[in-house]
């Protein structure tokens, strides 16, 4: 089959492009559209733009959207080698800012997550989310034997503790999402499960030994934690609220008291609240129409579901969810048909994150889990996590173009060779 070349080639690609992650794409960039517009009210009055803080995401947005198109018709293997590139200047990134008073950090809402350098903010966790899945993937893919991959299973659990560790001195929750991907990603490749098993049994063992430390020695003494862990008090408080909110005994309760508000539940509350003036019917009260945007701090960014949920009731919520599982659906069946090992893998680790992440969001948003900070893909406010989140697009694009650029060529060939078949005539 003769190849394409120069601008031919670009519309041949073009014909293979993957409708469904575009449309999944468009569907969350109109989602955060409307409801950054509803739910930005507090960052309209600090910037004094009515139109100020939709404009801001619908510029990355933009950005975004345009730079996953270009992408998309890029080789899978140049965005694994670029991949490697994102992965060891994420490292050094954030190894940079958790040096004590290091002159790239930068504090946003008291959380010192961000790398300056030269007034350009970007949170390095989400690159070394992008470029960990990548390395990962490109290292177990390259095992052929069982020796190989247990060699490989060694490697990335290396680089796995190298790029984590950082993370979690500053944002507990990703580092969770970033070993649960990793995780995932190892029982794809068909790690034995005994190294598994041993790396989740070690993890809960220093996962329960440092909340019972940081419990009763810090929390319950009122002392003071100071150094890297410093945040530990923090994540304990917020597991300590979780559970005595699951250990409530509602029966017993006065139903009739008055929600009290305070500063340890003021978040939770009026998210709650958001979620309970949406539940009064299936489509919420209408976009535009939020009471509790005004209350909430982080509307438009943490706890945007919870806007979403008052504006759009069950539909709108529901409807969210699906959008994020076509995201996975649609993975499983690129990687079940890809002939690329490394690509499968890669594209399933994308795929894992970006709906983990979201779930995360918004299982915290409606009250389901502790408050994580996790931002829901796309859609809620920001820079970084929303570029980052058209870089996965970008890639999972590619994947899937060239796949089917694979099958539209062997069906080719195979047209092909029925008609080199030499026609033979049966005479009667």
């Amino acid at each position: 089959m003769e190849q394409p070349q120069g601008f031919e080639l670009i519309k041949y690609k073009l014909k293979f492009i993957d409708k469904t992650y575009w449309g999944v794409f468009i569907a969350l960039a109109l989602f955060a559209v409307i409801e950054l517009f509803s739910a930005s009210s507090t960052q309209v009055f600090k910037s004094g733009s009515f139109f100020g803080p939709v404009w801001h995401n619908f510029r990355f947005i933009l950005l975004g959207g345009m730079f996953s198109f270009v992408a998309q018709l890029f080789p899978s293997k140049l965005v694994r080698k670029v991949g490697n590139i994102v992965f060891w200047v994420s490292v050094a990134c954030l190894y940079l800012i958790i040096i004590p008073g290091s002159p790239f950090v930068s504090r946003i809402n008291g959380a010192e997550r961000w790398f300056d350098l030269f007034g350009f903010r970007f949170q390095p966790s989400e690159l070394a989310k992008l470029g960990l899945i990548i390395v990962v993937a490109e290292r177990l893919s390259k095992a052929q034997t069982d020796e190989e991959l247990v060699k490989a299973f060694y490697t990335t659990l290396g680089m796995a503790a190298l790029v984590i560790f950082p993370v979690l001195l500053g944002n507990l929750s990703t580092a969770v999402l970033m070993a649960s991907v990793v995780l995932m990603m190892w029982f794809l490749a068909r790690v034995p499960f005994k190294y598994i098993g041993a790396v989740i049994a070690i993890a809960v063992v220093l996962a329960i030994s440092g909340y019972f430390i940081v419990e009763y020695g810090y929390v319950r003494a009122h002392r003071p934690l100071t150094g890297p862990f410093k945040r530990a008090v923090t994540w304990v408080n917020r597991v300590d609220d979780f559970i005595a909110d699951l250990g409530t005994d509602k029966s017993g309760s006065d139903s009739s008291a008055p929600l009290v508000i305070d500063g340890d539940n003021y978040q939770k509350s009026h998210a709650n609240i958001a979620v309970a003036r949406g539940g009064k019917a299936p489509w919420g009260v209408l976009p535009g129409n939020s009471v509790e945007r005004n209350f909430l701090p982080l509307a438009f960014a943490d706890y945007i579901f919870s806007i979403i949920v008052e504006e759009t009731g069950l539909i709108g919520a529901v409807l969210l969810i699906v959008i994020y599982m076509v995201i996975l659906f649609r993975a499983c069946y690129t990687s079940s048909r890809y002939a690329d090992y490394g690509s499968m893998l890669m594209v399933m680790g994308l795929a894992l994150m970006l709906t983990m992440q979201a779930f995360i969001s918004m299982a915290v948003a409606v009250g389901m889990g502790p408050v994580t900070g996790q931002p829901l893909p796309m859609v809620s406010w920001g820079g970084t996590s929303v570029l980052v989140t058209s870089l996965y697009f970008a890639i999972l694009m590619c994947v899937s173009r060239e796949q089917n650029e694979l099958e539209a060529r062997v069906e080719a060939s195979r047209a092909a060779s029925y008609d080199d078949v030499p026609k033979v005539q049966i005479e009667n």
